[in-house]
């Protein structure tokens, strides 16, 4: 089949099964509500994501798109927006760094009136290299973690010069995305890249946040004997409490089948771990950046390094030890999967959308700080989704109300 046959197939499935998305900007297309923004788009580019500019693009906005990771690109999407949906697109899976950041600078050329990041790379260009045109953003939204990270550090400095909504942070987004969808994703990636079983197996996850509850929660679920690392107290003792081993990692490392890093710090996995490493260990990364797992001391220490398999390479020690690293330590979910499942980008997506028209409306407004998504985004959101469903909830009753919102009430 035709790459652009296909791409298309890929998107058009999607477009199917993004009913939230679909219904929540059904008043922003009708209005022509994002009529005038430019929007520059830096995010993982597969079937999901192109769903998401088209949509912007059908509430009138200019949308450009590139990748926010060298290595998650479909290819077989970015070829059907470019040939068949006309949309301007710089992603190509595979980009070298110069090639990366080439591409960010071309959808900065447009001079964007709204920018979309995915780990804060974008955002860092613009208040960087990219001053230029700093000036002419309403405002921006950030869909991951290490993004959030980095723009609440950007904050503190009081570098950042234009609004960011969070939309990590909305309850539609990490309660679901971040344990639903990473957690079935990542098992996707690294099962598609290895071929190997998971059940019997002794699976370490490394950090136990949102994401690594959802990985350790899933690899249970496919019968793994699954431990946790942390260096968080409370959620230590929430993953024992939980029923999960905990433990540290080098203790962890010994005995482990697979380690699966998901805290978006740099070195997590490195040399005093390596050394004692478990013959055959599979190492994979569920966080955003390819620094998790020390690719350095993998090399200071490998005796020989060769591909074994398509996203696989083989780290042989000197004495006779192997180690598996996936997807050249990047997103594994991506780079050997297909991303999160469509219904829970749908949410996700959904609330991007209605971030970026808050902004587009009231960006000049607002301050040059992090900004939560509005409660009332998120309900909608929830309650699109429960419509979806077939679900229905019920509601306080008047009395109920005044009870909870009064502080004179008895018991």
């Amino acid at each position: 089949m035709d790459p652009v046959e296909r791409g298309v197939l890929r998107i058009g499935w999607a477009q199917d099964h993004m009913s939230v998305l679909r219904e929540a900007t059904r008043d922003l297309v009708e209005g022509q509500a994002l009529k005038g923004a430019r929007v520059s788009m830096a995010m993982h580019l597969e079937a999901k994501t192109a769903v998401l500019a088209l949509r912007l693009r059908e509430a009138g906005a200019q949308v450009v798109v590139s990748s926010c990771n060298p290595l998650t690109t479909d290819d077989t999407v970015a070829e059907a927006l470019r040939e068949k949906f006309e949309l301007v697109c710089y992603a190509r899976r595979g980009q070298t760094r110069e090639e990366y950041y080439e591409a960010l600078h071309k959808i900065l050329d447009v001079e964007p009136t709204l920018v979309m990041d995915d780990g804060g790379d974008l955002t860092r260009l613009l208040h960087t290299e990219r001053k230029d045109v700093v000036e002419d953003v309403e405002g921006g939204t950030e869909e991951t973690t290490t993004g959030v990270v980095r723009l609440r550090a950007m904050e503190r400095e009081g570098a950042l010069r234009f609004p960011v909504v969070d939309v990590n942070d909305a309850q539609m987004k990490f309660l679901f995305d971040n344990r639903y969808g990473t957690g079935q994703s990542t098992l996707d990636g690294i099962m598609s890249a290895t071929n190997l079983l998971l059940a019997g197996k002794v699976v370490t996850v490394v950090g136990y946040g949102w994401v690594g509850r959802g990985i350790a929660l899933r690899a249970r679920g496919m019968g793994s004997r699954v431990t946790v690392t942390e260096v968080d107290a409370v959620k230590a003792v929430e993953a024992r409490m939980d029923g999960f081993e905990v433990m540290p990692l080098r203790d962890a490392a010994a005995r482990s089948d697979f380690i699966i890093t998901a805290t978006g710090v740099t070195d997590v996995v490195r040399e005093d771990h390596l050394r004692v490493l478990k013959d055959g260990c599979v190492l994979a990364n569920a966080g955003h950046f390819d620094v998790e797992i020390s690719k350095a001391d993998l090399e200071k220490l490998a005796a020989s390094r060769r591909l074994v398999r398509e996203h696989v390479e083989e780290y042989r020690f000197t004495d006779g030890r192997k180690a598996y690293l996936l997807g050249e330590g990047r997103l594994i979910n991506l780079v050997a999967g297909q991303g999160h499942p469509v219904e829970i980008m749908d949410t996700s997506f959904a609330l991007q959308a209605l971030a970026v028209d808050l902004l587009h409306r009231e960006g000049a407004n607002m301050e040059a700080r992090v900004h939560p998504v509005p409660p009332e985004i998120d309900e909608r959101v929830a309650r699109i989704r429960l419509e979806t469903l077939g679900v229905s909830i019920d509601a306080l009753t008047e009395d109920q109300r005044r009870y909870v919102d009064s502080w004179k009430a008895g018991t």
